[in-house]
This record gives C-alpha cells, structure tokens and sequence, in this order.
C-alpha cells in the first residue's frame, strides 16, 4: 500500500499521532493509497514553520525573478510526472483519466509557469500628486497564507492558490482535503525536490476539524484563501474575524446556462453537457440550471436527451468512458436526495436520476447523468447546489424574464449565454449578476483573467492581476522634495 506523508518545513514526515486515513478509488471502491493525518499539532509545526520562513526574510528577500525560477521548477516537476499524477487524480476524485490527463495536469502546470513570469506586476511604481512629494507604490507580501481546498480539483487549485501567492513573496500552509487530495499530496513529494527554503510551502491534509479549525484561528496565520461550500465559508469567515484576517471566498454556485432560440443548436446542447456533466457536475460553476428559450423547448430537449442517455459511464480509468463516478458513496447518496426532493415539489425526472444497475460498476459510487424538467425557479432543486450531475430545466419566454430568472439566487459565480446575435449577448451578459459570464462557450479559465464570485459564491478573486494582488498588501511611501527641505507641516506649529 503506497503511504503519502505530510510536508512541513522541507520534511517529509507521517502525522505526530500516527494516524492514516484511505485513499479511495470511487470507481472501484478499493482503497490504492494511505495519507498521513495531520493532528493539530503537526498543523501547528507548519504553522510555526511558514512563520520561522517568513520573518526571517530569506524567502521574501529573494528578487522576483529568482522565487519565480523556482515556480518554474514547480511547472517541470509536474510535467516530467504528468501521467502518475493524471493517474492519482483520476483514481481519487473519479474524473476521466482524459479529463486529468488534458485539463488538471497540464493546467496546473501552465499556472505555475504563468505566475513565474510575473515581474515588473509586482515592481515599486511612482504615483503622480500635484504636489512637492515624491509618492512610491510598494507591494509587499502579506505573510503567511492558509490555503483550503475541496476535493473536487486539487491539482488545479493548488496551483491557482499556491502559484500566486509563493511569487508574492508569502509562505504556505496548504490543506488539501482528506477526501481527495492523492495527487496533492504527491505533487508535495515533487515539489519537494526543487530546492525550495524550508518552510516555505507546507503540506498538511487532515480530517480533524480542530486541526483545520487552526490554519483559521491561528494568530501567526495573516491570510485565508478559501474554497468550498457556501456554509463552511460562513463559520470560516467568523473565525478568522477574531484576528481580523484578510480572506479570499470561493464559495457555491447555481450558475444558469441561457439558451435563446437564435442560437447554435449543437453548440449549445454540446456546452449544455459540459456544463453539467464535466467531473461529474462536481464543480461550483456547474451550468446547473438550463434557462432555455420556449421556442426551441422541445427540439432542443430532444436532443439533449438522447446525447444524454448515450453518455459511456464506467472505470474513470478507461480513456473510452465519457463518465465515471462521483467522488464517494456518501455523497452520491446526497446528491440522490437531492432529486428526490426536486420530484417531491413536483419536478419530474426526463432521464437518470438511479444508480446504474450494471453489475461491474456495483463497488463504485456511480449516478446516472439526470435531468428534470418542470422545474419553477423557486423550487429546492433551482436554488440549492447538488454538486453533482443534475440538470433543472426551466423556461423562458422574453429577454427581461430569462435576466430575472438567472439573478433570482443566492449565489453568482458563473453564467452562460448561447445565441448568435452578438448585442444580444453582451447586453444580458451585462445584467447577470456574477463574476464570470461565457458567451457561446463555457468553463474557460485563463491565467491572464480572474476568476471570483458575487454574492453568496463569495469575494476576492483567483488568477489573473487581480488574483496575484490577493496575495498582496499595497505600502505608499511618501517622499517630501519641497524646495529647502522645510514642507509647511515642519513649521505649523
């Protein structure tokens, strides 16, 4: 059985109370992998360490260039090992091993390589005041970061958090989560290997609540970057306004999927799919709510279906399967739930919605892609986030109506819209209110643009310029020049 330990302050080492938790391959229900547990106190030795490294400059006192060749190392590492880590991502999470193989591999390490080129960004600039000063900008790193992660793209988001915030000049604590975080905890082993400073990024997964309650609380901690459900986020939010911490949210979603009738049909339908169907519908931007235009209702639903109910679903590790499982039993049994409640509103069930009953999948923890049809935009089903692979369709009949039906959530992360008339687009595009909004397309994330949340999906933003300075505190140095060396506030008294 292979056993991933925890990284803490250049180490790699097994939890100080010697405790394991299984790695669980959700496509077979067969345990590959066993990973250290961090207990509070080896929380706290991370901690310690990321602070040791902070205060005493050797990190942050690098240039920019120089922290972002070891960046660059980062992004090799992961490359030179992209099919192991593919592979432990997919057993893991229960994505296609494509899936892995040609998003979360290669996307991790293009953030690294993208956040390593990162220079004149972070540069002292001048402010012009009419005025006899000289006024300096300075970005100066904040400290030590926690970073929290889900389960469902732990390649992906560590890049996106850890990237930026090691360029920054900042120290990690990195929890990855205990459901899911095989590959997180392998690239620790690489990572590892490139000659970082002890301490600089540390590694520590666990399953306490008490121990991840630490990375919150913990007065040597200056920074909380967050991401996971809505609900966690709140009682991570009261936590860290004890000490006052800066934060970065990325919380839930019920992101809408708009479809008007002057549309690309099979463009449509084909993003419809990934919207929901991509890992599972594991995902916080998850179009999960498919506002489709009355006018093309039963042409498109049609179709929809049918490419639906011929969707492969199988081992993950089979390059030929379009589906593989969710990420546990448990939470497949939520998810299930989940539509059951949606047909006791009166929502009702066009396809899926069970269990495959296919004898070879039985240990797995697999659902059928489902959509349901009838929903009203009220119900629990169009409100709540299933995290899984269902599809609440609902109607519309105008422009106006469809805007309002897309704000009327708690949440707004993402949104999609599909129609050929480009004003049209933009115009709605407009009127959503969310952080992200893909106009016949969906689910493209890029290094050059942020990523973040309205409302109750959360604040601050991932990736991008906006992104880096997250992890960021601005300084204004003011400089006096007044003619004589005398300014009128050394004589006002």
């Amino acid at each position: 059985m292979r056993k991933f330990n925890l990284l803490i302050n250049g180490e790699m080492k097994s939890s100080s109370n010697g405790k394991w938790f299984d790695a669980v391959n959700p496509s077979t229900g067969e345990t590959f992998a066993q990973i250290a547990d961090a207990s509070i106190d080896d929380v706290k030795l991370a901690i310690q360490s990321a602070r040791k490294q902070f205060d005493s400059g050797e990190w942050s006192g690098l240039t920019v260039q120089a922290r972002g060749l070891f960046l660059k190392k980062i992004a090799q590492v992961i490359r030179e090992n992209a099919s192991e880590l593919a592979l432990l991502e997919c057993q893991n999470v229960g994505k296609t091993i494509k899936h892995t193989t040609f998003i979360d591999v290669p996307t991790s390490a293009d953030t690294f390589d993208y956040f390593a080129n990162i220079n004149e960004e972070l540069a002292s600039k001048e402010i012009f005041i009419p005025a006899p000063v000289k006024s300096l900008l300075e970005r100066e790193p904040i400290g030590v970061i926690a970073a929290v992660i889900p389960w469902n793209y732990p390649l992906i988001m560590t890049a996106w958090k850890m990237a930026p915030a090691l360029i920054a000049g900042n120290t990690v604590v990195f929890k990855p989560s205990s459901k899911a975080c095989a590959a997180v905890m392998r690239l620790a082993e690489l990572i590892n290997t490139v000659g970082l400073p002890a301490g600089v990024v540390n590694i520590v997964p666990s399953s306490d609540h008490k121990a991840s309650s630490e990375l919150v609380k913990s007065n040597l901690v200056d920074k909380i970057s967050f991401t996971g459900g809505t609900e966690t986020g709140r009682q991570v939010m009261q936590m860290a306004s004890e000490s006052i911490k800066r934060m970065t949210l990325e919380l839930g979603g019920k992101s809408p999927n708009i479809v008007f009738a002057d549309c690309d049909l099979d463009a449509a339908i084909g993003g419809t799919m990934s919207a929901i169907f991509m890992n599972q519908g594991q995902m916080c931007t998850a179009g999960s709510r498919l506002l489709l235009d009355e006018k093309i209702y039963d042409a498109f639903m049609a179709k929809l279906v049918e490419k639906t109910k011929a969707l492969k679903i199988g081992n993950a590790e089979d390059y030929t399967m379009d589906f593989g499982p969710l990420v546990n039993k448990e939470h497949r049994d939520r998810v299930l739930q989940f539509i059951q409640q949606g047909e006791k509103e009166g929502a009702k069930v066009l396809c899926g919605g069970k269990i495959p009953e296919v004898a070879e999948l039985v240990n797995g923890a697999y659902l059928e892609p489902t959509i349901l049809v009838d929903v009203k935009n009220n119900m629990f089903v169009a409100q709540e986030e299933s995290f899984g692979p269902v599809l609440s369709v609902i109607r519309f009949s105008s422009e106006e109506e469809v805007v309002k039906i897309a704000n009327d959530t708690k949440y707004g992360l993402a949104a999609s819209v599909w129609t050929k008339d480009g004003e049209k687009a933009k115009r709605v595009a407009r009127q959503i209110k969310c952080g992200t909004v893909w106009i016949n397309t969906y689910g493209g994330f890029y290094n050059e643009a942020p990523f973040g949340g309205y409302k109750q999906s959360g604040f601050g933003r991932e990736l991008g310029l906006d992104g880096l300075y997250e992890y960021t505190q601005t300084k204004h140095i003011c400089i006096d020049q007044t003619p004589g060396g005398k300014p009128l506030v050394s004589g006002w008294f």
